[in-house]
């Protein structure tokens, strides 16, 4: 749900600061940029072309790598030119209203391109992919008759056959939900040569059913992949020159790989300290901190993050604190969600916790990781019922912990939820504008001193490309993830094997930070070094 901002498949899209621009325009209703494209390897003259266009959160990035994958093995080719396109793919999101008002807006705009389309070209057929596809199929058929494949996140497979159908003029739609696709052996096609950066999904859909969230119903029941076929493609992408990847699911930390018998006798983990779930305990398969384990080795100058993990399954025996601990390669950064600072509404989000498990679990998580370790969280403000009181609980859980990075939004009620059907969405609109105003500032001013610390201090910063704002400086991100913003100047080596130089995309460098806002640290490079090195100068 909100609480998701999960996750695309192994591709190295645009490099870090374009996609994460991409993904924040995307939750704002603007369809992502398409990325670079490179000639397509053995593309037919002739064949048919695909437009893609991105909504939502990175999941359905990697969703709209498995669609290409997918209809480039059947002969299609890809372009970045709308005009130039036979087919046109919207990779649509529901987690809110106004993400699905972006779609009906676009759908309009599109409707003019297939009116105007010269006679002697086939007819444009569009598609509707993903969350908005499932959850709508009817109204999608039925309100826009220029829609003319409309498939959901598990039907992807699908695609060569539905295209056909809609070539001879009806409409195609498979919305099925699976219980077992994972999409496990389809390797995603790399969209941006040379990135530095790509997400690697590692498990579909979501059992927790909070009562809020339209996931369950549009993504469907939770599945893991294989952890052989996430390890194959991470190290390819080792291979292919990729610094950072990124774990992803709706809800990593219960991953569950069961595909091999030996695997399903592993006991069942616990939960965390005053943290319930609405499903029976799941025993069996090789868990989170295997995976973790397992891929932090693959390459010691690869960077491993991971995103949303439920604050329900950190574990007691903290296995997984453990390696982010231990391992230089995993980045000393998590996302707690916390949707809420109330344990009222917490309860009524059915989130499987209170405001002091919340807490205290923070408080575990810090004495575990000691050192920088820079939290994330989610927000959901003026959801069914929250009263003043409970607004200045969140106001006070975020002074309290004072995160580094925050995603917040006002409450939208979707359909099918269990809030749908038994609470009142009753918070006035403006009510909710102005707690949200309220959250921000507060994130804002303790996100600054946060990052206020940090100056004085040596960072080790990956560097993405060139300022958005300045060609004269670079940025990347530290291991907090937060965005570094330097100087592009003329470095030293610390290993002193390769000549003085300019940092390219992709490499590592010391950066003694000198000023500090709520998002972004400034400071002055020093050297550029390696992962492994500087680990062991710590």
């Amino acid at each position: 749900g909100p609480g998701q901002r999960p996750a695309g498949r192994g591709v190295a899209l645009p490099a870090g600061p374009d996609l994460r621009h991409f993904l924040r325009a995307a939750a704002a209703g603007q369809p992502g940029p398409s990325p670079e494209l490179p000639p397509e390897p053995g593309s037919t003259p002739g064949a048919p072309k695909v437009y893609l266009e991105t909504y939502g959160c990175q999941m359905n990035v990697s969703d709209t790598e498995i669609a290409w994958a997918i209809l480039q093995k059947n002969g299609y080719a890809r372009t970045k030119e709308l005009d130039e396109a036979d087919v046109v793919l919207l990779v649509t999101c529901s987690v809110r209203e106004k993400a699905e008002q972006a779609i009906w807006n676009r759908l309009q705009r599109l409707k003019a391109l297939k009116t105007r389309r010269p006679p002697a070209r086939a007819p444009l057929r569009i598609g509707i992919l993903g969350c908005m596809a499932e959850r709508l199929k009817e109204e999608i058929l039925h309100r826009e008759k220029l829609v003319d494949v409309v498939a959901g996140p598990d039907a992807y497979r699908d695609l060569p056959q539905l295209l056909a159908v809609a070539e001879s003029g009806q409409q195609a739609a498979n919305v099925l939900l699976s219980l077992d696709e994972t999409y496990a052996d389809i390797l995603p096609v790399q969209t941006s040569a040379g990135g530095t950066t790509a997400f690697v999904s590692i498990m579909r859909g979501c059992d927790n059913m909070c009562s809020y969230c339209i996931v369950p119903f549009t993504r469907g029941r939770e599945r893991s992949r294989p952890i052989a076929s996430i390890l194959q493609e991470v190290r390819m992408l080792s291979d292919q020159g990729v610094k950072e990847v990124t774990l992803l699911g709706q809800n990593v930390n219960s991953f569950r790989d069961l595909s091999e018998v030996q695997f399903q006798s592993v006991a069942a983990s616990g939960l965390s300290r005053g943290f319930s779930t609405v499903y029976k305990a799941k025993p069996g398969g090789l868990r989170f901190s295997h995976l973790l384990d397992q891929v932090s080795r693959i390459d010691p100058e690869m960077r491993i993050r991971f995103t949303s993990p439920h604050p329900k399954d950190f574990p007691d025996e903290a296995s997984v604190l453990q390696l982010i601990q231990e391992r230089h390669n995993i980045c000393k950064q998590l996302h707690l969600p916390a949707q809420s600072g109330s344990t009222r509404v917490l309860e009524a989000m059915r989130r499987g916790y209170t405001r002091e498990a919340y807490l205290e679990l923070v408080h575990h998580v810090r004495d575990s990781i000691p050192g920088v370790l820079s939290l994330s969280s989610d927000f959901i403000t003026g959801f069914c019922g929250e009263t003043e009181e409970d607004h200045q609980q969140t106001v006070s859980l975020l002074r309290e912990v004072r995160y580094n990075v925050g995603f917040l939004f006002a409450y939208s009620m979707r359909q099918k939820t269990r809030a749908h059907h038994r609470l009142q969405d009753d918070v006035p609109a403006d009510v909710k504008k102005r707690r949200l105003e309220q959250l921000i500032a507060t994130f804002r001013e303790e996100a600054a001193r946060a990052n206020t610390a940090l100056v004085g201090q040596t960072q080790l910063v990956l560097v993405e490309g060139p300022s958005k704002r300045s060609a004269s400086e670079l940025c990347g991100r530290n291991d907090g993830n937060i965005k570094v913003i330097f100087p592009d100047a003329e470095l030293e080596d610390a290993a002193e094997c390769r000549a003085p130089g300019r940092a390219q995309p992709g490499d590592y460098v010391m950066v003694k930070v000198t000023s500090a806002s709520s998002q972004t640290l400034r400071g002055v490079p020093l050297c550029r070094t390696t992962l492994s090195r500087a680990a062991a100068s710590h």
